[in-house]
C-alpha cells in the first residue's frame, strides 16, 4: 500500500475528471450528491457529524420514549430538515455501540420471533445525553455564525 505522501501526489496529479472516467464515471459530483449523505462535501454537515450530532439526536429522542431505528432514523430527518440523513448502516452500527456501552438498552417487540427492537435511554446514557450537548453546544454555535456570515454575503 502507497504512504500517504504518494496517495497525496497522485491525488492532486489527478484532475476530477481523470479520476471520474477512470472509475467509469460511476463517482457522482458534488452537486449529484444527496446532501447530508456519507461522504458529504458540506463542511457545515460534516461538521456537525464530527460534533457528535447524531449519538447526540439518538440518545435525545430516546429520552423522550422507547424507539426503533427506522422511527430514529426518520425523526433525526425531520428534526435537521432533511440535512443530515441517516441510512441503516449507520443507525444500526450506532444503536449497537450505544446499547455496548449501555447508554441504551434494547427490547425485541415480540421476543419470539425477531420483530422492531425498541430501544430506551439507560441512567448512563442520559448523562452521556448531557455531555455530548454540552460538548456540541459549540460546534453549533460555530455553524451558527458561519450561516449567518454567509446570509450577510448573500445580502450584500
Amino acid at each position: 500500500m502507497p504512504d500517504r505522501a504518494t496517495r497525496d501526489a497522485v491525488a492532486e496529479a489527478v484532475s476530477v475528471e481523470a479520476a471520474r472516467a477512470a472509475a467509469g464515471g460511476k463517482v457522482p459530483l458534488p452537486e449529484q450528491r444527496a446532501p447530508g449523505g456519507s461522504g458529504t462535501a458540506d463542511p457545515l454537515v460534516a461538521e456537525l457529524r464530527r460534533g457528535g450530532l447524531l449519538p447526540w439526536l439518538v440518545l435525545h429522542f430516546l429520552g423522550d420514549e422507547p424507539s426503533y431505528g427506522n422511527q430514529l432514523m426518520e425523526r433525526v430527518g425531520a428534526a435537521t430538515g432533511g440535512l443530515l440523513k441517516v441510512n441503516p448502516n449507520t443507525m444500526y452500527p450506532l444503536l449497537r455501540q450505544l446499547e455496548g456501552k449501555g447508554l441504551i438498552a434494547g427490547e425485541w417487540e415480540h421476543p419470539e420471533r425477531r420483530s422492531r427492537r425498541y430501544y430506551r435511554l439507560t441512567d448512563d446514557g442520559a448523562v452521556q445525553r448531557d455531555t455530548l450537548a454540552a460538548d456540541l453546544a459549540p460546534r453549533l454555535d460555530a455553524v451558527a455564525r458561519s450561516v449567518d456570515l454567509i446570509r450577510a454575503e448573500l445580502d450584500r
